[in-house]
């Protein structure tokens, strides 16, 4: 139905590095691994991924699916810390690059958040989160996960 996420699919090793105060000012990262087990479902119109990150004592979780009819996906982010399923990102790909936006609340304000797919190759794959406060005038990223498949 749609592959767009195939290349998601295994078993990933992570090198996380997160800004630690987002939207503050202030430029302190944190550097952790994870590690993420990938698989489809609905024959391609759906993606579920679990993220374990044992140095940080949580887990994530990602669900995927492809809306046939306004051909968008949808991704929802769901940590083990709350429990609670985050706002959806919506978006699609072209030319090798995935693009999601949606509309979150972070410590009381309204912002955008935006998801990125890039540096796509069979081995590797590059995620970035990126928040903006602003009406999406300035984006600022904060958190990148570099993704190397396991043999």
């Amino acid at each position: 139905m749609n592959s767009d996420f195939d290349f998601l699919h295994g078993t990933w090793d992570i090198e996380n590095r997160r800004l630690l105060k987002p939207l503050s000012g202030e430029d302190e990262w944190e550097e952790f691994p994870s590690v993420a087990v990938c698989h489809g479902f609905f024959d391609g119109a759906g993606v579920f991924d679990e993220i374990t990150f044992p140095t940080k004592g949580f887990k994530g979780a990602s669900v995927r699916t492809f809306d046939v009819e306004r051909e968008l996906w949808a991704i929802y982010w769901i940590d083990s810390e709350t429990g609670v399923m985050h706002n959806p990102v919506f978006g699609r790909f072209a030319d090798g690059k995935g693009v999601f936006l949606g509309d979150e609340t972070r410590d009381g304000r309204a912002i955008r958040m935006r998801y990125t797919w890039s540096e796509i190759t069979p081995t590797s794959a590059l995620w970035e989160q990126a928040f903006s406060a602003d009406g999406e005038k300035t984006w600022e990223t904060n958190w990148t996960m570099r993704h190397t498949r396991r043999a």
